[in-house]
């Protein structure tokens, strides 16, 4: 027998809102049905509302459960565009005083700062790369780790001055 375990069994998010939905709305439903039926009321009208009060009840239940699983998946859209470097996509409804709504504004104004520190980066790269076009010396560049990341084409030639070993600059950028 195969076990369970204890979050493999915890309901989904949507699942969870649906039997909240379902057990705020079902004691209303069962007491007016319980009223309509045992009244004194024709067949027809019997028939009729209690066919109205399940499709309220079925539409509402719908209704609520969209209208928070709706946002979260905008949410979750977003995010996975922010981590694949998409700073474009903007969610609507995201508004103040909301707490879905400013959520989405949170993840809006995060987009924004991601695109205008991407836009910086690539400005510092552009102005890096005329800087070193338009300087006549050498140039070596080093990440952290002191492994040489950069060498200006001038640099590049005296390399050997320095006592790089060939493999170890492989993987040098040259400019």
């Amino acid at each position: 027998m195969k076990r369970v375990s204890r979050n493999q069994r915890r309901l989904s998010l949507e699942n969870r809102l649906t039997w909240l939905a379902f057990g705020a709305a079902a004691p209303a439903a069962v007491i007016a049905l319980i009223i309509l039926w045992s009244g004194d009321y024709s067949a027809k009208v019997q028939w009729t509302l209690t066919i109205f009060i399940f499709g309220c009840f079925l539409g509402f239940i719908s209704s609520a459960r969209e209208h928070l699983i709706r946002p979260l998946q905008t949410m979750t859209n977003l995010l996975a565009a922010l981590r694949e470097g998409d700073y474009s996509i903007r969610a609507r409804g995201a508004r103040e005083n909301d707490a879905l709504g400013e959520a989405l504004l949170e993840v809006n104004l995060l987009g924004e700062t991601l695109r205008v520190q991407r836009l910086g980066a690539f400005e510092a790269t552009a102005l890096l790369r005329t800087i070193m076009a338009e300087i006549d010396v050498a140039v070596f560049t080093f990440d952290p780790g002191r492994r040489l990341r950069l060498v200006k084409r001038r640099g590049a030639r005296a390399r050997g001055l320095f006592g790089f070993k060939r493999r170890r600059a492989a993987h040098v950028e040259f400019s």
